[in-house]
């Protein structure tokens, strides 16, 4: 930690120094109840403020700090800006900024890394249903957050059709499988595809829309993609990634359809989402519980 010159550090121990700027620094609220904060007084008192920090012609001691903990503020700001870039286009720049300082009082940053801030953001707005389009804003966030996990998730191998070919026919029926890491499935009351491609494309954010949606976000050659789906095409990918053998699955998915051609278009989904990269194995054998992955 660069030592700042007008930090009286030789009254107190160098070490207190930098966990009382920390514990200042990182503290959600305004900077008085950062420097009251039970962290901060621990290191030092608050009505010592005055022998650590120098006043300036302009500034006193507490603005001086204020300094280092806005920019804290704003250094979160660009985190969660990042991992929910709808979010924001959305809200706009005042709104976004305003609902981080709310975010970060309720949820502050506990680690060295900024990297998982925004973990908490769906859960926030079902924590405040009064706050406007927070049911919205929570389908949104779901999605944003899946994104950012997707990223993130380590690598996978990708099912091959060389791999699906060397299955022996007779066990099809058995046949479960599994997705890889960076696969996400969502079901969400509100139609969010729209605002991640308006913000992707720069175009203005539409209005909310109420309407059953379902979507998968997967990690494909190291660029995250996001896929609406049909509830048809949700169910069969959520039966799937559950554990439900294949031939199970199809049966279900093609008695939905209630057509002639159902097990014949299942098959073309099936097809494509190989393709698309989001499936890592199949295994033959007894087949898993299942269990839902839509938020």
């Amino acid at each position: 930690m660069r030592r700042d010159p007008n930090l009286r550090v030789e009254a107190f121990p160098l070490s207190t120094v930098q966990r009382w700027l920390q514990a200042v620094v990182v503290h959600p609220g305004e900077i008085l109840e950062a420097l009251a904060s039970s962290e901060a007084e621990r290191e030092v008192p608050s009505s010592d403020l005055a022998a650590l920090v120098k006043p300036s012609r302009s500034l006193t001691p507490e603005e001086r700090v204020d300094i280092y903990h806005g920019m804290y503020l704003l250094r979160m700001e660009e985190a969660l800006a990042s991992d929910y870039p709808a979010t924001k286009h959305f809200l706009g720049a005042q709104a976004f900024g305003e609902l981080v300082r709310d975010y970060v009082r309720r949820y502050p940053s506990r680690s060295y890394t900024l990297n998982r801030l925004g973990d908490h953001l769906p859960q926030f707005f079902l924590d405040e249903p009064g706050r406007r389009h927070a049911p919205f804003l929570h389908d949104l966030a779901s999605a944003e957050l899946a994104v950012s996990q997707a990223f993130d998730a380590e690598e996978s191998p990708k099912l091959t059709a060389e791999s699906l070919q060397a299955i022996p026919p007779q066990a099809w029926d058995s046949a479960t499988l599994q997705p890889t890491a960076a696969f996400r499935l969502l079901r969400s009351r509100y139609a969010v595809l729209p605002h991640l491609e308006s913000e992707k494309r720069g175009l203005p954010s539409p209005a909310p829309v109420r309407k059953a949606s379902f979507l998968v976000v997967y990690r494909r050659d190291f660029s995250v993609y996001q896929m609406g789906l049909t509830r048809g095409e949700f169910a069969l990918l959520d039966d799937l990634a559950g554990g439900v053998p294949l031939g199970q699955a199809v049966a279900r998915a093609a008695a939905r359809l209630k057509k002639a051609e159902g097990e014949k278009k299942v098959f073309a989904w099936f097809r494509t989402w190989v393709a698309e990269g989001m499936f890592a194995s199949v295994a033959c054998g007894p087949s898993r519980s299942k269990g839902s992955t839509s938020a």
